[in-house]
């Protein structure tokens, strides 16, 4: 005769069921699957088989679902842990989108304070400049100073680490060569003519700098510019044209060699772009103007002494009845400001556009020509202002049409 169970599992049942903690407990229930039993043989004194460990159904395929009311009570604790963790976060407690925000404002007032920065050292630049080509009329002279401050100043940043030295093999620095000749002539050009006209006319010319810029991409690389840029080239050159016919200080010397300048330094400009866009070289904008700096030194030496000879000699300084210390503290004022805003120009273009520098540029320009006319007070007439007005014009018309061709080619 069979042996009868024995109630124990029921009993277990209804123990478990009168716990407090029986709600949390993994009991198993009618459509639970049982995995091991006890045989009759493996327990003697019953006949019967109890579930020994059961697991819910449907183990292998995935998890089986929790009753409603559990469900519920697990959503409410994770939407209140969600919410716990929302309010602990730095973007709720500053007010949501705050922090972006706050770094808009500090990068535009670093932008701004970089823009001031350039435009102080252009301005005491070209004061500091003219009074020392006053003094001293003797351009090439001064370049190589100049060039040689910037020399010192790049050293400097090469050996407290300020800025990763570059290695480049000689075929680079045989790419680089005509580069720094042409920066060093650009720089030779501009220091005649602020020598022989007004530090205004020579601005005034070098708006004209667009001209140059078209005129050398179409024959170098290649591009061909909008009717639109065509078109705005025409205020340019009216405007320097009606700037030079009523120009108090106009001088042949003065005005060739700003144009030259203008030549000179829009070939840097486009050779550099080349220079930059082939992979091979790996140089930024910062080491490929120090290096170029430092060629443009090595240049200007040899070419001062030939042509001028040594004129910064106290024995000559104190004949010509210049007083030394203050001309040696304006030079090198002027050789300061021109390797810093140089510096920074490069820096600033770094961190905007093309386009952008471009209309930055020509503000500064317009800072740079007030600034000196009221310094120096030259004298200018108002047939003279509106050229110089139109001039400035097209340049800043220039620089929207050259950022908006992008976009025409984009849709």
């Amino acid at each position: 005769m069979a042996a009868s169970c024995s109630p124990w599992p029921s009993r277990a049942w209804a123990v478990a069921r009168r716990s407090p903690s029986f709600p949390s407990l993994p009991l198993p229930s009618p459509s639970h699957q049982v995995v091991s039993w006890l045989s009759p043989s493996s327990s003697p004194s019953h006949g019967c088989r109890w579930p020994v460990a059961a697991l819910p159904l449907g183990i292998r395929g995935g998890l089986r679902p929790l009753p409603a009311g559990a469900s519920r009570a697990g959503a409410a604790a994770r939407t209140r842990t969600a919410a716990v963790a929302a309010a602990a976060s730095p973007a709720a407690a500053d007010g949501g989108g705050k922090p972006e925000t706050a770094a808009g404002i500090s990068r535009t007032l670093q932008l701004g304070a970089m823009i001031l920065v350039w435009y102080m050292l252009n301005i005491y630049f070209n004061i500091y400049n003219k009074l020392v080509l006053k003094a001293v009329p003797f351009p090439y002279t001064i370049t190589t100073f100049q060039f040689a401050s910037g020399s010192f100043y790049i050293t400097l940043m090469w050996l407290l680490n300020l800025h990763p030295r570059p290695r480049l093999s000689l075929k680079q620095y045989a790419k680089i060569l005509p580069l720094a000749l042409i920066h060093m002539l650009g720089n030779v050009f501009t220091n005649v003519s602020l020598g022989k006209v007004a530090v205004s006319f020579t601005h005034t010319i070098k708006a004209m700098e667009p001209f140059f810029s078209v005129l050398l991409s179409v024959l170098f690389l290649g591009e061909t510019p909008s009717i639109l840029v065509l078109g705005s080239l025409v205020p340019i050159v009216g405007g320097v044209v009606l700037a030079s016919m009523t120009e108090v200080s106009f001088n042949w010397i003065g005005f060739w060699s700003a144009m030259a300048s203008n030549l000179t330094n829009q070939s840097r400009n486009v050779f550099s772009k080349k220079l930059l866009a082939d992979k091979e070289d790996s140089l930024d904008d910062i080491n490929l103007f120090s290096i170029m700096t430092v060629m443009a030194f090595l240049l200007s030496a040899p070419l001062m002494l030939s042509v001028e000879g040594i004129k910064f000699s106290p024995s000559y300084l104190q004949s010509a009845g210049v007083n030394i210390k203050e001309l040696c503290v304006k030079a090198a004022l002027a050789g300061t400001c021109f390797h810093f805003y140089q510096q920074v120009s490069y820096s600033l273009l770094a961190r905007v556009s093309p386009v952008t520098h471009s209309v930055t540029n020509s503000l500064k320009r317009v800072v740079v020509i007030v600034s000196t006319v009221l310094f120096f007070r030259t004298p200018i007439s108002p047939i003279n202002a509106l050229g110089t007005g139109v001039a400035l014009a097209g340049v800043f018309l220039y620089s929207q049409l050259r950022k908006a061709k992008p976009k025409a080619k984009a849709a």
